[in-house]
């Protein structure tokens, strides 16, 4: 199953990690150079939750973002199913 948000989609990224030396002109230096590019990844906040995804349970990679957004529905944690007592649970024996 590949890192992608099931809601929006949000999937790993590229980019560079950018190496820098020199002190900042703000700070009195004469400024900051770039000595090295590096190729990186930037993942996203992904969870694995279950939740209710078109009328049935289904265990799903959410993105946290999606989760805080209330995109996420979450299943009821039990049934409470009503079960009628039988005659002799009912009335207390006497």
């Amino acid at each position: 199953m590949p890192r992608v948000c099931y809601f929006t989609g949000k999937k790993t990224a590229t980019g560079f990690q950018y190496t820098r030396r020199g002190k900042a002109k703000y700070l009195g230096g004469v400024g900051v150079k770039i000595t090295g590019r590096t190729k990186r990844t930037f993942k996203p906040n992904l969870r694995t939750i279950t939740a209710v995804v078109d009328g049935s349970v289904k265990r799903i990679k959410v993105s946290a973002k999606a989760i805080k957004a209330g995109l996420v529905v979450k299943p009821v944690k039990r049934k409470y199913v009503y079960r009628p007592q039988k005659a002799e649970e009912a009335a207390p024996a006497a």
